[in-house]
């Protein structure tokens, strides 16, 4: 029988949203992310399907109720919307094993146009996009990759298939801080929410990411000078803080990891692709889901493992970008952690 308590970390912060990622390979190598010849994990050290689903029941069954699948981009897995359609079926479930509230998505959109109507029919009812420029050229430099065009395409599908798509671009200088006006006057006129995100540290890359590092606290004080903005009491259940734009109509969100820490209400964990629990972004802490998942008693194992976790969990993390040529804060990159 699966073990129900809830999962409470050491501080008293209840744990009830989980970030899997269902693969760390992607078909973009956007620069701040990833160097252009990543190596990725062989695929025989990653979870299959059916351990993912597993795993992610166990998660549930202590209280989980919203999760989103990452990557890497998860829809070039193949077969992943056979894991969305089983999830999906936890979403209301009165089994005395646990219920999901929501099933999400981050995406790169570049395979939204084939997936967008699956995705919709399986249970997921929002996702999350990321997109950092509407430049052609600038996104194939950026992202190393001429596919802009398809995560239009992507974008429109969704939507049209019922989703609510909200927009996550990271905020970079040089890069596209000139255009963020337009891009949440875009993102707002086809009814989407738009949240900015500070860059972060994790993982070598061949830049510098001092060079690009916006702090948010300044496109929030231009943003202001342009538009009226007002706190939004919107929570999505992440660390984004809201606000409506009036002469939009709409609402932006900013996460500030590095201006701003959000970590006294951390309400999640991440697990990679490979099973390794991280119940901090920002942190070196991990448990190994995967030999969990493989022993003779996996549902004892994960449950313990899962026990181990909620101790080691820190109270916060120690991103900074203080000086050109910076280490990373850590070395693993954000496509193995989940984005």
């Amino acid at each position: 029988m699966s073990d129900n308590r809830p999962l409470v970390d050491q501080f008293k912060r209840t744990i009830s949203y989980l970030r899997l990622s269902v693969t760390d390979r992607c078909d973009l190598r956007c620069a701040y992310c990833m160097p252009e010849a990543m190596q990725f994990l062989p695929r025989a050290e990653v979870l299959s399907l059916e351990e993912l689903h597993r795993m992610a029941l166990g998660f549930i069954a202590r209280g989980v109720t919203k999760l989103r699948l990452t990557g890497g981009e998860p829809l070039v897995r193949r077969d992943m919307i056979e894991l969305v359609k089983a999830l999906g079926r936890k979403i209301g479930a009165n089994d005395g094993q646990g219920a999901l509230e929501e099933l999400t998505l981050t995406t790169n959109g570049t395979q939204l146009s084939r997936f967008a109507d699956d995705l919709r029919e399986a249970g997921v009812r929002r996702i999350n996009v990321s997109l950092d420029t509407l430049d052609r050229d600038k996104f194939a430099k950026l992202s190393r990759r001429d596919m802009l065009p398809q995560v239009l395409e992507g974008i429109d599908a969704a939507l049209a298939a019922g989703l609510k798509v909200k927009i996550n671009t990271v905020a970079l200088k040089g890069i596209n801080e000139h255009e963020i006006v337009d891009l949440i006057a875009w993102a707002h006129a086809k009814a989407m929410e738009l949240t900015l995100i500070e860059v972060m540290p994790l993982g070598e890359v061949e830049e510098d990411r001092f060079d690009h590092y916006l702090p948010l606290g300044e496109v929030q004080a231009e943003l202001a000078r342009r538009w009226t903005l007002s706190p939004s009491a919107h929570r999505s259940g992440g660390p984004a803080r809201y606000f409506d734009v009036g002469e939009t109509g709409g609402r932006i969100g900013l996460i500030t990891p590095l201006t701003n820490n959000f970590c006294e209400g951390c309400n999640r964990v991440r697990v990679t692709a490979t099973g390794q629990l991280y119940p901090c972004l920002g942190g070196g802490e991990q448990v190994d889901l995967r030999a969990a998942m493989r022993s003779d008693d996996p549902n004892t194992a994960l449950t313990e493992a899962l026990d181990v976790a909620m101790k080691i969990k820190p109270l916060r993390h120690h991103f900074a970008i203080n000086s050109p040529g910076g280490a990373p804060a850590l070395a693993r990159h954000m496509s193995m952690t989940g984005g």
